[in-house]
């Protein structure tokens, strides 16, 4: 089986660490895991009074995630929390009521940052937010990547073993816990 994950990267930047980072990833996954980014930057700020009638950005967003077996979300850290771009996508997602693309979506969070806690404060606040999401998250191992330039290429390319090691080895367990979820999801095919 191959599983299509929705990849959305918290950072705007074209620079971001954490798409150097996502970059890694889809090089290092095992093959059964097809990576399509899910873009946020192009949202407007959440608003309800727009629910009755969604952006067509929205509308993207929204079947982006539906369409996704899985979601892998990679996010940096902003001031001890989750960007905002990040929040208000899943704001948007999870809207209008009763609309909630994140059901049942299996989903991994890993991230990075230049200090030596990664980005373990930002994963922590986003952990409620998914459950509530009824987002089945995967909780071990955890990855919090403290960044080093020399180590992640701009093309994805890992030059230290051990990075590459504990990459390779967490791209392995999040294939086989979106496995899991959808082998027992209701109506899943398998």
């Amino acid at each position: 089986m191959s599983y299509r994950v929705g990849l959305i990267i918290g950072s705007l930047s074209s620079t971001s660490i954490n798409r150097r980072l996502s970059k890694a990833i889809t090089k290092l996954a095992p093959p059964e895991l097809e990576f399509v980014e899910i873009g946020i930057g192009e949202l407007p700020l959440y608003n309800s009074d727009l629910d009755a009638n969604l952006p067509e950005a929205v509308v993207r967003l929204k079947q982006s995630i539906e369409s996704s077996d899985a979601l892998l979300i990679v996010t940096p850290e902003y001031n001890r929390s989750v960007p905002g771009p990040l929040k208000n996508a899943l704001d948007w997602g999870s809207r209008p009521w009763g609309q909630n693309s994140f059901t049942r979506k299996p989903t991994g969070i890993i991230g990075a940052s230049i200090g030596k806690i990664g980005t373990a404060v930002a994963q922590n606040s986003l952990r409620p937010v998914l459950a509530f999401l009824d987002a089945p998250q995967m909780s071990a191992p955890e990855a919090y990547i403290t960044f080093d330039p020399e180590v992640y290429g701009e093309d994805g390319t890992v030059h230290d073993e051990s990075s590459k090691e504990f990459l390779t080895q967490w791209t392995s367990e999040y294939a086989a816990f979106v496995t899991r979820v959808l082998a027992n999801a209701p109506g899943h095919i398998g």
